[in-house]
């Protein structure tokens, strides 16, 4: 991953020793994260603004939601769900942020020639890597819309109580 506090870019054993077009998506992928950074890109501005408080939150809103529910306190479980709506928004944020770097991890691979040549199968190394990143993006699809779902549920679960 790329970490903006100390501007370091980390990769794990296998993808750092690996010469795949996955591993090679991946270490891409992450420098467009740093390429990010050294832009200013206004939606991981965004992200790294309002992760302080989703990291708190996020820990924060099941808890409290159960405990509303259990001590059947809507004023609890409402914050819960204010709680739970900031993680949503969070990765609702990210979901920009990770198309862009996957976006700029094609380039850097176009423009430098890491990926050319054909698969074993005869495919394009480069149309290999965009499979590749544009699955991983689709994780973080996955989810936001699991989370927005969940969202959706406990705002459901609090108006059928109050009835």
């Amino acid at each position: 991953h790329y970490d903006p506090k100390t501007r370091v870019l980390r990769l794990s054993d296998s993808v750092f020793s690996s010469k795949s077009v996955a591993a090679l998506g991946v270490a891409a992928h992450e420098c467009g994260h740093a390429i990010q950074h050294s832009t200013n890109y206004s939606p991981l501005k965004i992200r790294h603004a309002i992760y302080p408080v989703v990291s708190i939150s996020s820990s924060a809103a099941v808890p409290v939601i159960i405990l509303g529910f259990l001590f059947n306190t809507a004023t609890l479980v409402n914050v819960g769900i204010v709680l739970f709506a900031a993680v949503v928004l969070f990765q609702l944020v990210t979901l920009p942020v990770e198309f862009n770097a996957s976006k700029r991890a094609l380039a850097i691979l176009e423009e430098s020639n890491f990926l050319s040549g054909s698969n074993f199968d005869g495919t394009s190394e480069i149309k290999s890597a965009k499979k590749v990143l544009f699955a991983a993006a689709l994780t973080y699809v996955a989810a936001a819309l699991v989370s927005i779902m969940q969202l959706l549920r406990l705002i459901l679960l609090a108006n059928n109580r109050r009835d």
